[in-house]
């Protein structure tokens, strides 16, 4: 059977309707796996490229997708473990600890994720920006079971696979949450979609006076109150109105 190529230049060429969104243990199982111990690939749909060999943006395919790839991880220093990932423009670093992806029924794990920033400039005064690459790669304990000689290990443990994306800033403003209350238009607060308004009756009929009355004097110096609504006020009151579930109420001279 011919095995279906879909890479092209470096770059992927599926079929329209065709999406390739594989999950961490699929990546990990059905493809890395599957390249290290050189065992046919379910499609040849992740082209081979140093990915520290170019910046983020500069690498094949579209930027505005995410991005597979098959790479090798180079040394640092010659007698070290740490991973040489500095390109043209500035550098990946590593962020938290690794995270084991474990097979379907939980028992084992079958790989690790690494997830790495990439900031512009020289470390350690780089500026940090928005692409995230999850470096994919096969655990010790299956390089130790899988391998036979220095030499095939040796060549396990540097290839993995790199999913690389461009981070999506979210706009508070787009989520922005309406308050629970607020004043409609005929001046009474609506609490959420349901609640009614409520009134308070604290005063006697006998007790309210008519606003289109003018007011009268009190010999005795006592002080009413009079409840005034916010469709009644007038035009020289708004200061002392308010939109709220309680009646406004203003002292008598």
């Amino acid at each position: 059977m011919e095995r279906l190529t879909f890479v092209k230049n470096g770059v992927i060429r599926l079929p329209p309707g065709f999406r390739f969104h594989p999950t961490d243990e699929e990546l990990v199982v059905q493809y890395l796996k599957r390249k290290v111990l050189s065992c046919p690939l379910p499609a040849s749909i992740i082209p081979e490229v140093d990915v520290c060999k170019s910046d983020p943006w500069d690498l094949p395919g579209d930027v505005e997708q995410e991005r597979y790839f098959f790479s090798t991880r180079e040394a640092k220093y010659p007698n070290g473990n740490r991973s040489n990932r500095a390109t043209g423009s500035g550098y990946w670093k590593a962020t938290g600890n690794d995270k084991q992806i474990m097979n379907s029924k939980g028992n084992q794990v079958v790989g690790l994720k690494k997830t790495l920033v990439f900031y512009r400039g020289k470390p350690p005064h780089g500026s940090r920006t928005d692409w995230i690459m999850h470096e994919y790669r096969l655990p010790p304990s299956l390089d130790s079971k899988k391998t036979s000689s220095q030499g095939s290990m040796s060549q396990m443990e540097n290839w993995v696979l790199c999913r690389i994306f461009l981070k999506k800033r979210s706009s508070k403003n787009e989520e922005e949450i309406l308050p629970s209350s607020y004043c409609s238009e005929n001046g009474v607060q609506n609490v959420g979609t349901t609640a009614a308004p409520v009134f308070y009756e604290f005063l006697r009929k006998e007790e309210r006076a008519d606003l289109n009355l003018a007011p009268t004097s009190s010999s005795s110096g006592s002080s009413g109150i009079t409840e005034v609504s916010c469709n009644e006020c007038p035009e020289e009151h708004e200061e002392s109105s308010s939109c709220n579930s309680f009646s406004t109420f203003s002292r008598k001279p």
